[in-house]
């Protein structure tokens, strides 16, 4: 797997670009009016996407009606040394539709404990919990 970056400006706009042509737009967010998310936003977005594409996949396999799927990914982050990592990551999972609770349950677990790339890559170094709701009740 390979990625390109190009400089898009004189200063913090990059242009990234993987195998397929989809353009993400990555900015300093210290800028007054950045133009693309943070590189910390983004790793927040891939553990929120990954997440996302593994529980609908899992609930679509069981013919189960997603109406929504909306997640919120907090990170918090920590000084070490002159750098601030995440020291924790939460994932809200927000679903909506004709889903089973224990598939819906199930379907996180997976994901989280199982097969999310992502999440595996960071969990040596980060915290990763997470929680779903469904139909505004709280499964995990």
């Amino acid at each position: 797997m390979q990625v390109q970056l190009k400089r898009k400006n004189d200063d913090y706009l990059f242009e990234a670009q993987g195998a397929n042509p989809v353009q993400v737009y990555i900015d300093n967010k210290m800028d007054v009016s950045p133009q693309g998310a943070s590189p910390m936003e983004l790793l927040l977005m891939a553990v929120g996407g990954c997440n996302a594409i593994d529980i609908v996949s899992i609930l679509k396999k069981q013919r189960q009606q997603i109406g929504s799927y909306r997640a919120v990914v907090t990170g918090e982050r920590h000084e070490v040394g002159k750098a601030r990592p995440f020291k924790s990551i939460h994932v809200a999972v927000h679903l909506q539709g004709e889903i089973d609770p224990e598939k819906a349950r199930k379907a996180a677990q997976m994901s989280f404990e199982e097969y999310c790339s992502v999440s595996f890559t960071l969990i040596e170094a980060v915290q990763i919990t997470y929680e779903v709701e469904l139909n505004g009740v709280q499964v995990i």
